[in-house]
């Protein structure tokens, strides 16, 4: 083993700590390792005195990257070793954390404790999991359901790996939708609906993990979201409420990690989904919390027996935990809105908020019926009256001027332009839609960019219950460049049943 010379490099591998060396110095036997070993870096801080380290997964070059006698970082092991460019500093093999033991146990149906789960997390909010290993425990959670007992002690346990923020306040609002219906971006409606009438509502919101866009992608498109914890009570205390990336604050900072395995293997699993919720809104600071459950036969929940088993395990892990719960169960043969996309699903949340004609009234509908219920169940209006309040504020244009302050205390953003490359896809017959398929179209969505590109995405001429002609442009395909495009027609031209038609005109 000898010294290397740290260098910073510009690579995002999505919280992955990366260690990148010149494959001669494993030729000439300068540090005795393989590619996609675990390896350990470390160094004096020469401000303190003192040694720092992660470890990581090595990975070999052969090009002018960097050269033999450096060792190279990605961006979140660089910023996290905390040492400048240039600084001597050493490496060697590491070990696994005893804690994926744990995780092995839990494939093989063992069930675990809270300390285990303190350990498990603990390690990986650190950066001490492979991909692999997150992999394992994903898995371990698909695979092998947990009680109330044990799925109560991993929510507690995600919800201390992170920090919690504070409003002083007896009443926090927050609202959540497990997802799995495109479009659906009803929080961008209800956070300035519920501000104006006096409710603190500082929304953290995820970025997508298995749809073409998360409320959080959706809000990028008009505004900063990334916004620091300081940052962000300055935002509530300003306009009531925000609509944030909860990722940038280290609010239950494991399941952030966690949601990065998530994504690429498109799983999302029952305890994972209640843990993570859960933990976010009680880490956000809320008191009040009303989850969307939406329901469908091509949505994350199928059945209305398994909404009530999913709601029964949020009120009681709620309860638990001090939260306050109410469930909405909603019905989803489709998606939405009309855009499915960041910048296709910002221009949905603007039509409604501007009343403008043609705005989508599904959209508009659950919006306001979400927002009353909150109002109702935080008292600030009595049973039945909820409703009525929320739609005044939405007719009165308060709801739009509310937005608008909130945009520009996170720092307005120019709407990125339409995509370049588009197609329109025509009905195949005649008929009213009776169901659009949520995970498919998602598929396409994704396959045409979104939300890695906020252009991207798909345009519906149609929805849910209206009617259409053989040859009737029905939605619109919209790429950033020719080869998604190519890539997300191909798909839908795959599938079959996309959508479904009652017969008839």
């Amino acid at each position: 083993m000898r010294d290397f010379r740290l260098k910073h490099l510009p690579l995002d591998t999505m919280r992955e700590h990366v260690i990148v060396i010149h494959e001669r110095a494993v030729q000439n036997g300068n540090l005795g390792l393989h590619p996609l070993d675990r390896a350990r870096v470390f160094g004096i801080d020469s401000q303190t005195g003192k040694q720092r380290e992660i470890t990581g997964v090595l990975n070999v070059c052969g090009d002018d990257l960097i050269e033999p006698d450096e060792i190279g970082l990605s961006e979140e092991a660089f910023r996290d070793l905390g040492l400048p460019h240039g600084a001597a500093v050493g490496a060697s093999l590491a070990v696994a954390p005893a804690s994926v033991d744990l995780v092995r146990s839990k494939l093989r149906g063992k069930r675990l404790r809270r300390e285990d789960f303190d350990a498990i997390l603990t390690d990986v909010a650190a950066r001490r999991y492979s991909r692999v290993e997150l992999s394992m425990f994903v898995l371990g959670c698909a695979f092998e359901k947990f009680d109330l007992s044990e799925l109560t002690d991993f929510t507690s346990a995600m919800i201390a790996t992170g920090e919690q923020l504070r409003f002083g306040s007896s009443i926090v609002a927050d609202k959540h939708c497990i997802g799995g219906v495109p479009g659906n971006r009803t929080t961008m409606i209800v956070v300035p609906i519920l501000a104006e009438l006096g409710l603190k509502i500082p929304k953290t919101s995820s970025r997508a993990i298995t749809s073409p866009a998360g409320t959080g992608d959706t809000m990028a498109v008009l505004a900063d979201v990334a916004l620091s914890a300081e940052r962000l009570y300055r935002v509530v205390e300003e306009v009531g409420g925000c609509i944030a990336w909860g990722g940038a604050l280290e609010l239950a900072p494991a399941d952030d990690i966690l949601i990065t395995v998530e994504r690429p293997m498109e799983i999302d699993t029952e305890a994972q989904m209640v843990a993570s919720i859960l933990a976010k809104k009680k880490t956000a600071g809320a008191t009040h919390v009303l989850i969307d459950i939406p329901v469908g036969s091509s949505a994350k929940v199928k059945t209305p027996e398994f909404a009530e088993h999913l709601s029964g395990l949020f009120m009681a892990v709620g309860e638990r935990i001090g939260l306050r719960l109410e469930i909405a169960t909603t019905r989803a043969l489709g998606p939405v809105g009309y855009g499915i996309g960041p910048r296709l699903e910002a221009l949905d949340v603007l039509s409604v908020l501007r009343r403008e004609p043609g705005a989508p009234a599904d959209l508009r509908e659950k919006s306001l019926m979400l927002a009353g219920r909150l109002l109702e169940m935080t008292g600030v209006e009595p049973p039945s009256r909820g409703y009525e309040a929320a739609r005044r504020t939405l007719d009165s244009g308060a709801a739009l001027k509310r937005f608008d302050r909130i945009v520009d205390a996170q720092g307005r953003r120019e709407m990125p332009p339409e995509a370049v490359w588009r197609r329109t896809l025509a009905a195949g017959q005649a008929g009213r839609i009776a169901q659009i398929d949520c995970w498919q179209i998602s598929r396409v969505a994704k396959r045409a960019g979104a939300p890695s590109n906020a252009s991207a995405g798909v345009k519906l001429y149609k929805n849910v219950g209206d009617s259409v002609t053989q040859g009737e442009p029905i939605f619109e395909i919209h790429a950033e460049s020719d080869s998604q495009l190519q890539a997300a027609l191909e798909y839908s031209n795959s599938v079959r049943r996309l959508v479904r038609y009652d017969e008839g005109p």
